[in-house]
């Protein structure tokens, strides 16, 4: 029998191309043994029927519950393409014997790109002299002066392989860097000239505000109305990691007010953004739609990445970035690994 992937249905557009572009699947193509399909149906959340059949299946934004993985005693790894995996059930993973995988390699430089280009964007209110020009407002510039980088504070909620890629880029602008992280070594950070503070400290300190922490229980609107009144009227809020981090109604009460100056946001509470969210009437606030680190790098990355997950399980092998790493040594998963090895 090969050895059977399904990609998940929303990577295709209405006329069965894929939205993305080159996901590499010649990766997949070129391994002997291996046969891969998209799935028959679009579901936001994958149901037991879809994923039946199948080794593996590479996910993209739809969901992945207890209920999805009810009798999917074949299926060995779900390889996320991207690095968030809350629309994953971790624990239900675990339980059935399926290792998920993710892409931090391949999102590490395009999401520092990101936050650098919103650094950038709001300092020199790039969108806001867009508008003006545009308006023939051409004599008013002079209302609209930006800021210098030079000595400003940049804080990074989260300081993970992004965060110190932002550190990378961003370093001969001459900023300064602080981040809180509870599980990040001191002196990881000291070594790249990054000093660990507390979440108030970086919150009364920073210029730009930065989260690129994971979405769990703890994290779920950790910047709430009385957080977010700790930052500078002058500061910024940078917020890329994912929407319910944030408050998003207390952020736009901050906004209203001009108790900070601006943010910058890719990540929204609920996605996609109601049209009619007030967030988005306001001038001091750049949006995208969970999408700017989404260039052809980006996808190249992401394609090659779920593709080495996926080839190694073939191989009866563990993948690199795997979520729930206490599963690979259970039993259910190993005998899967055992099946393949043999297989091949």
């Amino acid at each position: 029998m090969p050895f059977r992937v399904g990609l998940t249905r929303d990577f295709l557009k209405s006329d069965g191309t894929v939205g993305l572009g080159d996901i590499r699947l010649d990766l997949l193509d070129a391994a002997p043994g291996v046969a891969w399909e998209f799935l028959p149906d679009r579901a936001p959340e994958l149901t037991p029927e879809l994923i039946a059949g199948y080794d593996a299946i590479i996910l993209l934004g739809s969901r992945v519950t207890a209920a999805t993985l009810t009798g999917a005693d074949r299926l060995a790894v779900i390889a996320r393409f991207g690095v968030g995996y809350d629309n994953v059930d971790v624990d239900a993973c675990t339980e059935h014997g399926v290792l998920l995988s993710i892409t931090p390699d391949a999102v590490r430089r395009p999401m520092a790109t990101v936050v650098l280009t919103y650094i950038l964007a709001l300092s020199l209110r790039l969108l806001e002299k867009d508008r003006l020009t545009r308006a023939g407002g051409w004599a008013d510039k002079l209302d609209y002066m930006g800021f210098g980088l030079t000595g400003r504070t940049v804080g990074i909620i989260g300081f993970g392989n992004i965060g110190r890629e932002v550190v990378k880029l961003a370093t001969p602008l001459e900023l300064t860097f602080i981040a809180a992280d509870p599980h990040v070594d001191p002196g990881i950070a000291a070594a790249i000239g990054v000093d660990l503070v507390d979440l108030e400290t970086l919150l009364t300190t920073a210029d730009f505000v930065v989260t690129l922490c994971a979405l769990t229980p703890e994290t779920h609107h950790l910047l709430n109305a009385e957080r977010l009144a700790l930052m500078k009227p002058t500061a910024f809020l940078i917020s890329v990691a994912r929407g319910p981090v944030v408050d998003q109604a207390a952020l736009t009460v901050a906004l209203q007010r001009k108790a900070i100056a601006g943010a910058g946001l890719d990540v929204f509470e609920r996605e996609p953004v109601d049209p009619a969210d007030p967030i988005l009437s306001l001038d001091n606030v750049i949006v995208s739609p969970h999408a700017l680190c989404w260039t052809d790098e980006w996808v190249s990355r992401s394609g090659v990445s779920v593709g080495e997950s996926v080839l190694a399980v073939a191989a009866g092998q563990a993948p690199g970035f795997v979520v729930n790493r206490n599963a690979i040594d259970t039993p259910l998963v190993q005998e899967k690994l055992r099946r393949y090895r043999e297989g091949a």
